[in-house]
């Protein structure tokens, strides 16, 4: 399980970078980093995870928590904008997309 956090995590970390690098330079927003901010916190809990005996299931339960609000995160985005203006795929929903479904994969 460990192995498979750190992968997730690092495709987070990617999906945020990415999405913050190829935003217009004059238009850029931190909110496309949200993936990252996730993926971060599941990555460290991964290594450390794989790295500490003892501190296994801790890590693991707080991945746990990460997973779970990564799930419902882009939902309370995705669900308000939609019922307010249709919903629209473009980069910033995929994202969500995406991340609400690594998401679940991890939990």
């Amino acid at each position: 399980m460990p192995l498979l956090t750190i992968v997730i995590g690092l495709i987070l970390v990617l999906l945020g970078g990415g999405a913050y690098l190829s935003q217009p330079e004059d238009s850029a927003s931190a909110t496309a980093l949200i993936p990252a901010f996730f993926g971060a916190p599941v990555l460290l809990s991964g290594l450390l995870a794989l790295k500490a005996g003892v501190m296994r299931k801790i890590m693991m339960h707080l991945v746990m928590v990460f997973a779970l609000l990564g799930v419902i995160a882009p939902l309370g985005r995705l669900i308000p904008s939609s019922i307010k203006n249709g919903f629209e795929f473009n980069a910033a929903t995929g994202t969500m997309i995406t991340m609400m479904v690594l998401s679940l994969i991890l939990l």
